[in-house]
Order: structure tokens, then C-alpha cells, then sequence
């Protein structure tokens, strides 16, 4: 990497890091551009040239956490040995990072804000596609070591990224216990369904 090349980079982590500090404390809508120019001491134009907007910057640290969460999964995936207990281990690793994890309440504040610019709804709807593939890739795995039925593994994931999706919103005011708890029961009922057997 040429010297001008990391520069920039070094730039851009600066921003993004203080940034996510600006975003913890304070929530995404009260955080202005000028608090972020304050925070870092770079212009608005050199914010603007690495983003482009307030929620481009917003959706690269969204975009990290992605990264750093799949790292984390990845790591430790191998260490369940079927397809079922890799999603009950997905569900747990979820609980728990949505729980700790810092920027959750600024995350909610972004989605729930109904006004996005165009690019930004792509790279939302290119993200959120990311989780759909990912929950395939995993549920096909099942389906094609018989764990699981033929079906429709498209219309599965989507099922799957709606319940995660669902729980990370409902178990928001839950302690750690009660929120994993909810999650695993949530799987228990994905994969085994509520009907009562027939004698």
C-alpha cells in the first residue's frame, strides 16, 4: 500500500472509530456531522469524501460489526458437530452479542428512521440479503446431510433471519438469562414446531 493510499485508510479508521464513540454515547439521531468534525478535527468534506453521508458512515461501522461477528461465528462454528447444533449456536452467539454489543440501541434508532437515501436502502437490502445467503448456506447444509426435510431453503432462511430478526427486537429489555433462554426456545420451536405429537 502506497503512503497516500494508507493515509487515507488511517483517515477513514480515525473517523469511523470516533465516530462509533459519538454514536454509543449519544444515539445516532443526536449525533451531528459537526459533533464527528469536533470529535476527529477533520473537516465536513473530508467526512463527506470517505462516506459521503452521516448514514453511509453509520452503515460502514453496521457493516464492520457484520465482519467482526461472522469472524467471531466462524471461529467457533467447527466446534458443533451438526447442522441443528450450529443453529442453536448461531441463536446463542446472536443473544449474546446483541446484548453487549455497543451500538445496538443507536442500530434500532437507524432502522426505525424512516428517511434513508436510495444508496443507503441498497446497501441495506444487500446486507440483509447477506444474512438470508448466510442462513442458506447453513440450513442447506442440514437438508443435504438429511438433519433436515426437503424444502424450500430460500423460503427458510428468510423464515430464520424474520425470527432472529424479531428476537433481537423483543429480547432488547431481557437479561442475558431470560434473552438466551427466549432464543433457544425460538430455535426449539423452529426446528421441532409447537404441535403435539399424536399418540
Amino acid at each position: 500500500m502506497n503512503k497516500k493510499k494508507q493515509q487515507t485508510e488511517q483517515t477513514k479508521k480515525k473517523i469511523a472509530e470516533a465516530a462509533r464513540g459519538l454514536f454509543v454515547q449519544k444515539g445516532y439521531k443526536a449525533t451531528s456531522i459537526e459533533d464527528i468534525v469536533k470529535a476527529t478535527g477533520c473537516s465536513a468534506g473530508n467526512i463527506y469524501y470517505h462516506f459521503k453521508s452521516k448514514e453511509g458512515l453509520f452503515l460502514h461501522l453496521i457493516e464492520d460489526w457484520n465482519r467482526e461477528w461472522e469472524e467471531t461465528w466462524l471461529a467457533k462454528e467447527s466446534s458443533y458437530p451438526t447442522t441443528t447444533d450450529k443453529l442453536y449456536g448461531m441463536a446463542e452467539h446472536l443473544a449474546v452479542d446483541q446484548l453487549n454489543h455497543p451500538l445496538t440501541k443507536a442500530i434500532d434508532e437507524f432502522f426505525n428512521n424512516s428517511e434513508k437515501a436510495t444508496d443507503v436502502e441498497e446497501r441495506i437490502n444487500e446486507m440483509v440479503q447477506g444474512y438470508i445467503d448466510f442462513n442458506h448456506q447453513l440450513l442447506q447444509k442440514g437438508i443435504d446431510k438429511g438433519e433436515f426435510k426437503e424444502m424450500n431453503g430460500t423460503g427458510l432462511a428468510i423464515i430464520l433471519d424474520s425470527l432472529m430478526y424479531g428476537l433481537g427486537q423483543h429480547t432488547r429489555g431481557m437479561k442475558g438469562e431470560e434473552a438466551l433462554a427466549t432464543y433457544r426456545m425460538a430455535m426449539d420451536v423452529f426446528l421441532h414446531g409447537i404441535v403435539k405429537p399424536s399418540r
